[in-house]
């Protein structure tokens, strides 16, 4: 029996294909059953245009069997099967698709979509095998034909025999080496994992004989080991079932069988879109963080499905980061793939996909948090920081997606509002938001720097987290209200702007002196607008304020990040007099004073004293 060769350019493709087109080997099993199944609908679409024909759906099915002592993997349909030339044309032609063909000639017809598209899938088999064999008799034949190949060298094509129409390719596995354990290819515990996870939804069974335990007959509590046939696939997912069929308790139980995580999910969206693309989606907002979200390890991503067949774990394209926590999966047919199917050839389509999803997501946020603030807060705790990543990267282009989703904790609400409620309940006559930067609300609380804006009665907004001041620095406003940082330089109160500027300079040589005892650790000492019974503060100037320096100076290479720092003193506090003293009799108890009170601003701004040594040294001379 002469052997046939490759074209030279399907030689070529056939090296290239085994050696570097597909990433995992295990992909070779998702490409046999696509192909089975897609030999499976063309006997669909025959009985569509011939009414003698009747497809019975259960004579349809994919077998696969493990030999592990022949070391054979053998994958049957009961499709359409193939003729002599059609096995020359669509097996001795690398990239001649079959389905493509058939798919482009029937592409008027209604019924299930093929799945085939380039025709290299089947020669995926040559990573895990040395030798393929396929049998195969076309539907309304009698007879039947081999072909076999080793790889790139040829194949041949000689009569068989076989009983009825339909495929049978049998792969000789690879004997395992150093580097690859073929053997797993044999593994009936694995070869149900690959069905699951690549194939879970192809539209007819997938058999396999597995090993069951059943109890005895006779004898109580005694398991005996059976082998039985068994159908491993789900077959129909649930994003094609209408809505109506469904419960919360289907959605959940997906979430868990596609192991999306741990917990359970705060909300569902499940879309059906029929447009300039079409495409089936399940979403789900979590109600906890993965333990690994905040670092980089984690991967962000939709499963992605080409006709329920798994293309992509993680479709990192299909959602912007800033709502990286969705968990789910899109199926569509319309995606352009490449000749591996594990990539997307062109964008345009997920493009469009990914702005809907981020669209209904969004909405879906909004709903949450006019609902069902309850579980919006849960939400909120586990994933609100993201969000805050989001308005801040990017150079603010997200922030007016994401602004109406932010929260911070309130001053007089005592927990966490919106912005847009916290502007709702603004005085007419309050031209600012106010807030707080620091570690903790508790913290916050105590902050020398709120007295003035709290005695007007006004709201202040507290932030706790790293990234808060970084985000409304790029929101710059919301509603035309600009933010205001209750310790930053101008506080917007105009009371305060009108005060004595007589009684201010008149205390210039206190407050220069001052200056000249602290150096360039802080811009300038002057007299304070903001405090009412505290004695003394910071405040910063310029765009960088203290917390910014905190969170800066702990990130790499941010060390020489500094606010421009000013002490204000309270001057209708006693320890003015204090000072006015020491300025006039005691030049060294004025410099002790200075140095005491810079210490105890930095303390409450949550800042290291620079030397915790000479501080205690200073606080037993006032006390000696």
């Amino acid at each position: 029996m002469a052997k046939k060769q490759f074209k030279a350019e399907s030689k070529r493709l056939l090296e290239m294909m085994i050696n570097s087109i597909y990433t995992q080997k295990e992909i070779f099993l998702r490409e046999l059953i696509s192909n089975a199944s897609d030999a499976i609908d063309k006997m669909y679409y025959k009985a569509l245009s011939d009414d003698k024909l009747e497809f019975n759906r259960e004579d349809y099915y994919i077998k696969i069997t493990a030999d592990k002592a022949a070391r054979t993997l053998t994958i049957t349909d009961t499709g359409i099967g193939m003729t002599k030339e059609e096995l020359d044309n669509n097996l001795g032609v690398i990239a001649k698709s079959g389905s493509l063909s058939f798919k482009t000639e029937n592409e008027s017809k209604d019924g299930h979509d093929i799945i085939g598209q380039f025709g290299v899938g089947f020669y995926s088999a040559f990573m895990v095998a040395d030798v393929v064999t396929v049998t195969s008799r076309a539907f309304g034949s009698d007879e039947a034909h081999r072909w076999q190949s080793t790889g790139a060298e040829g194949y041949t094509i000689e009569p068989a025999e076989k009983a009825a129409p339909g495929t049978e390719i049998v792969l000789k596995i690879k004997e395992n080496t150093e580097e690859e354990k073929y053997d797993e290819f044999l593994e009936e515990y694995r070869l149900k994992a690959i069905v699951k996870k690549y194939s879970d939804f192809i539209r007819y069974p997938i058999k396999m004989e597995v090993t069951t335990h059943k109890p005895k007959d006779g004898e109580e509590g005694e398991f005996e080991e059976v082998r039985e046939e068994q159908t491993v696939n789900s077959m129909v997912p649930i994003w094609r079932k209408n809505r109506s069929e469904l419960k919360d308790e289907d959605y959940e139980s997906f979430y868990r069988d596609k192991r999306y995580g741990f917990d359970t999910p705060l909300k569902h969206i499940h879309l059906s879109v029929d447009g300039a693309v079409n495409y089936n989606s399940i979403l789900f907002i979590p109600s906890s963080t993965p333990f690994d979200y905040y670092t980089k390890e984690y991967e962000k991503g939709l499963e992605l499905y080409s006709n329920g067949v798994l293309i992509m774990e993680k479709c990192g394209d299909l959602l912007p980061d800033y709502f990286g926590f969705v968990k789910g999966m899109v199926d569509s047919a319309d995606l352009s793939l490449n000749i591996s199917r594990e990539l997307l050839q062109h964008d345009r389509q997920l493009k469009l996909i990914a702005k809907n999803i981020k669209n209904r997501i969004k909405s879906q946020l909004q709903k949450l948090l006019k609902d069902e603030r309850e579980k919006y807060d849960t939400f909120y705790k586990a994933f609100g920081r993201q969000l805050k990543f989001g308005v801040y990267s990017d150079y603010g282009m997200n922030k007016e997606d994401l602004q109406d989703l932010l929260m911070f904790y309130s001053s007089k609400e005592k927990k966490s509002v919106t912005l847009d409620e916290y502007v709702s309940r603004m005085p007419e006559e309050q031209k600012y938001i106010y807030y707080a930067a620091g570690e903790s609300v508790e913290r916050l609380e105590k902050l020398p720097q709120t007295e003035l804006v709290a005695d007007k009665g006004y709201e202040i907004l507290y932030f706790t987290d790293d990234i808060d001041e970084f985000a409304v620095k790029m929101l710059m406003n919301y509603k035309e209200k600009e933010f205001r940082n209750v310790s930053g330089g101008d506080l917007g109160i105009e009371e305060t702007e009108t005060k004595d500027e007589a009684e201010e300079s008149s205390h210039k040589d206190l407050f220069d002196a001052m200056k000249d005892v602290l150096g360039d650790k802080v811009k300038l000492v002057r007299a304070s607008k903001r405090l009412k019974s505290h004695p003394v503060c910071l405040s910063s100037e310029g765009e960088v304020t203290i917390e910014m320096e905190k969170t800066l100076k702990a990130m790499p290479g941010g060390q020489d990040v500094k606010a421009d720092k000013v002490l204000e003193i309270n001057v209708n506090h006693d320890i003015f007099k204090s000072l006015n003293g020491a300025l006039a009799q005691d030049k060294e108890k004025l410099e002790l004073y200075t140095k005491l009170l810079y210490n105890q601003a930095l303390l409450i701004e949550g800042l290291p004293v620079a030397d915790p040594v000479d501080f205690a040294n200073d606080l037993c001379k006032v006390m000696v």
